[in-house]
């Protein structure tokens, strides 16, 4: 219902009063009075209580007496007096909004420009001694004294001293006695009611309801009573209130479909042209109403709400189209240009947009989390669809739209990259926020999760982990107190004209998915190699990322031999005593940290060595040594690159490499001595001479072996990693880089899994050189090291002098070198008294010596063969040089001797 004219003049004046507007800013000079309006419309507030006021300037007028502002209390006084003449139900209204609007009248208020009362000459003025002559009133009372109020006094008597008071006191009436005339009171003047002669214009117009039966009862033009004759200017106002979404009789309404009735026809159509006409304007029509549907849908995601104002300025400048044809049929002389083909081309030319949008809203679910999302694929999808088919107009509208909303979209995820800040409510749902109470170590691998697959549009998978690692490196940074480096923003607002350069030509030449795709990019980039450039130089500088690689290469790699001696020396020598003090971890520690303390890249303090169980059984094979392990406890920016996985690793190569230089240290302990005396210990000089070559083989072999994984395989992959390392673009390149170089490292020495069993076949040669040290030490020691007892490790060789073959005796030996890798056995025995200082437990009672060193010289060929066959095997499958390098050197002892 449209206000009155009179207050539509006055909401305008009042508009442009405040806003100070420009009246030929139409589009916005209408949306603000549209809002009053429905303001005005929608209130629902009640009459003023014209009592309330009455009180109010009452007490308005007491107040300016007591301040001694007689002057506008009479000027207030005398108004309302005046006032009082004219009788209006308005009247509380218009003083209750003026006293609402008044601001300290006692303080602001002037009566200098008011006209001043008339002063009645002729009127006599009293004085007090005409009041009294004598001068004697009041004279015998103590009207000057105190007064008690508190003794002799009643509620009575103070009932009628305020009464007295209130009698004797002359405060005017602030508002004249008469009430003020109410509303049911209020004679409606004759004027406003419409004069007789409007009549006319009311039969007017009822007769253009067409939809009115009696304006149909006497047609003569139509032959069936169920078509009902309209016009062409009838349909047209009917198509234009059902395009504005209001409900009319030509069209119906039936769920999200609009039907025509096919009662009205034109007297010049035939009714299949009529219908497929009207057809048209439906279909168009329930597109339309789609767009109002969702428009009434509160949205929450942010860029959905950029993509709903989007929709709305579409639907307005719509109606503002359906405004101006209908103001265009209402003008005077326009019937003669009426045209519903006309009509229908104009109408399909201005819905174009709302039914590319109707088509993309409707295949949105309403009220799901993947809402927004599918909203930007769909809209991403048109935009590249129009550009297809060259449509200029379209393309640019639609990718306007695309990138405001992307813009919207893109903000939450700026703050992500720009200041590490994530807010799932905002939009980014691809990234998870797991941190809980995590520990710092591990920020970068367990803080935050990425799912591209669920609240990321297809066009923005590509940079999703560039997104992901820029925000976790201004985490990290933020964790490192690193932020205040920060610049300002690395990023700018990607737009249509920003891409394509503003050029009209070229905006159907240059793909727009490329293009868009490569906007992205470029915007996601500058964030990325902001944030990993500043992180990757705050973890070298202040970090210390390559004094901790230094640092963990000398600890587990054996960089420096001349350090590691001096632990390798204090832990053998502990185990040829046959003491449980070598795998004593706080002894070892200490050891530890005092070896490495002479490096300065080397916090000593931060080395640990643990010790898993006590291996005091088992001290004789090399496996024992896995019992203890070295731990470099980094700084947590570092052990988020340098992962704990990663320090397992290393930890398994300095074990090997530690049983390697333990088999060493034991051979080349034990020297072989011999002399030409008749005695038992150089009776058979073959023995003695397959003893030396046994010695020289053994260490050839311990040489080889070390020297390649040192020399070759440590030293060239840690300076490949290096190299990688300086090249990595963040943290992601970096983890990746060193995990991909322990795993190397781990292949080259034989450790993973799939190269178990050319492992274990080194292990057994390692522990092959034990025996034959322990053979040696016991064969040349003194003569109270031979014993009854049987060895616990190599006792079953013995079964060879009853007689059993060469395989049984392989096996034999092979099951003894397993039963040593049972972490739960327990192997030891008490000494007796006579097998004190024998540590190697080897009696030859049972085998003889030159029994002893056959079986070891054919276990350790069969197990060279072995590996030697095995590496190369390997090399040709997997293509590891340094496999076929290894086992070409292993054959050239074999060569060699050929030759």
């Amino acid at each position: 219902m449209a206000l009155p004219e009179d207050v539509s003049a006055l909401t305008d004046e009042l508009i442009v009063a405040i806003t100070k507007i420009d009246l030929n800013n139409t589009s916005r000079f209408k949306h603000i009075k549209h809002r009053v309006e429905d303001k005005f419309k929608s209130a629902s507030y009640g009459r003023t209580d014209q009592f309330a006021v009455s009180r109010q300037l009452e007490g308005l007028q007491e107040k300016f007496q007591v301040l001694n502002q007689d002057d506008l209390a009479h000027a207030l006084r005398s108004r309302l007096t005046e006032l009082d003449e004219h009788h209006s139900s308005w009247f509380p209204e218009i003083l209750s909004f003026l006293l609402q609007l008044s601001d300290r009248p006692a303080l602001f208020s002037r009566v200098d420009q008011l006209p001043k009362p008339k002063i009645d000459e002729g009127a006599k003025q009293l004085s007090w001694t005409e009041l009294d002559a004598s001068g004697s009133a009041y004279c015998d009372e103590d009207i000057w004294e105190c007064v008690d109020f508190g003794a002799n006094s009643s509620s009575e008597e103070d009932d009628d001293l305020v009464s007295s008071v209130r009698s004797d006191a002359s405060i005017p009436q602030t508002l004249p006695s008469s009430p003020i005339v109410s509303e049911e009171d209020y004679e409606i003047p004759d004027e406003v009611f419409s004069p007789g002669m409007d009549v006319v214009l009311v039969d007017s117009v009822k007769k253009a309801q067409f939809w009115r039966p009696d304006n149909h009862a006497n047609s003569k033009q139509v032959e069936n009573v169920s078509c009902l004759v309209v016009t062409e200017l009838q349909i047209v106002r009917e198509t234009l209130f059902m395009l504005q979404g209001l409900p009319t009789s030509l069209f119906w309404r039936l769920d999200d479909s609009i039907e025509v009735d096919r009662r009205y026809t034109l007297t010049d159509a035939s009714t299949e042209a009529l219908s497929s006409l009207l057809r048209s304007f439906s279909m168009i029509g329930a597109k339309v109403d789609v767009l109002r549907h969702f428009t009434k849908i509160t949205q929450v995601v942010p860029y959905m709400q950029t993509f709903h104002r989007c929709v709305e300025d579409c639907l307005n400048q719509f109606d503002a189209f359906l405004s101006e044809v209908q103001a265009q049929y209402i003008s005077q002389g326009a019937t003669l240009f009426v045209s519903l083909l006309q009509l229908a081309e104009d109408v399909r030319s201005a819905s174009v947009m709302l039914v590319l949008l109707a088509d993309l809203i409707s295949s949105l679910k309403y009220n799901t989390p993947d809402d927004g999302v599918r909203c930007l694929d769909l809209l991403y999808d048109v935009v590249c669809m129009k550009q297809a088919t060259g449509d200029d107009g379209e393309f640019r509208f639609l990718a306007g739209l695309f990138f405001s909303c992307l813009d919207t979209y893109i903000r939450p995820i700026r703050r992500w990259m720009e200041e590490g800040r994530l807010d799932s409510r905002e939009g980014i749902s691809f990234i998870i926020d797991q941190r809980g109470d995590k520990d710092l170590r591990t920020l970068w691998r367990e803080w935050y999760t990425v799912d591209d697959a669920f609240g990321l549009p297809r066009f923005m998978k590509p940079v999703a982990q560039k997104i992901f690692t820029a925000g976790k490196s201004m985490v990290f940074l933020q964790h490192l107190n690193a932020l205040e480096k920060l610049e300002g923003s690395q990023t700018t607002t990607i737009t249509l004209e920003k891409i394509y350069g503003g050029g009209s030509s070229s905006l159907l030449c240059l793909p727009f998915a490329a293009i868009s795709e490569s906007a992205i990019d470029k915007l996601v980039e500058a964030n990325h190699s902001f944030a990993s450039d500043l992180l990757r130089k705050e973890l070298d500088q202040q970090c210390g990322l390559w004094n901790s690689l230094q640092a963990l290469e000398h600890i587990y790699l054996c960089k420096d031999l001349g350090v590691s001696a001096i632990i390798d020396n204090k832990v053998f020598d502990l185990m040829d005593r046959g003491r449980g003090a070598w795998s004593d971890r706080y002894l070892l520690t200490e050891l530890a940290q005092s070896a490495f303390s002479s490096m300065s890249f080397i916090d000593h303090s931060r080395i640990i060595v643990r010790s898993h169980q006590n291996p005091q059984g088992r001290s004789r094979s090399v496996k024992a040594l896995r019992t203890i392990s070295f731990d470099y406890i980094l700084s947590w920016p570092i052990a988020n690159i340098i992962t704990k996985d990663a320090i397992q690793s290393y930890q398994r190569i300095s074990t090997f490499l530690m049983q390697i230089r333990r088999a060493k240290h034991l051979i080349v302990k034990q020297r072989l001595k011999y002399t030409n005396d008749t005695d038992e210990f150089s009776h058979d000089r073959s023995s003695n001479a397959l003893s030396y070559a046994l010695r020289h083989n053994m260490l050839w072999f311990l040489n080889t072996l070390y020297s390649h994984i040192t020399d070759f395989v440590i030293s060239t992959t840690t300076e490949s990693l290096r190299k990688s390392l300086s090249a990595t673009k963040d943290v992601d390149a970096m983890i990746a880089t060193h995990r991909a170089y322990m795993s190397s490292l781990e292949d080259q020495c034989l450790l993973s899994s799939n190269l178990s069993p050319l492992h274990q076949a080194t292990i057994n040669l390692l522990d092959l050189c034990v025996y034959f040290a322990d053979i040696q030490a016991t064969r040349f020691g003194n003569k109270q090291f031979d014993q009854t007892k049987t060895p616990t490790t190599y006792a079953k060789s013995s079964q060879s002098r009853n007689g059993l073959s060469r395989r049984k005796q392989q096996d034999t030996y092979n099951d003894a070198v397993q039963s040593d890798d049972d972490d739960d056995d327990d192997d030891t025995q008490d000494e007796s008294d006579e097998d004190a200082g024998n540590t190697t437990g080897i009696s030859f009672n049972e085998a003889p010596y030159a029994h002893r060193l056959r079986d070891i010289k054919d276990h350790f060929d069969r197990s060279i063969a072995f590996l030697t066959a095995g590496l190369k095997g390997v090399g040709r499958v997997d293509g590891r040089i340094s496999w076929e390098i290894l086992a070409e050197k292993l054959e050239w002892r074999k060569r060699r001797l050929a030759v």
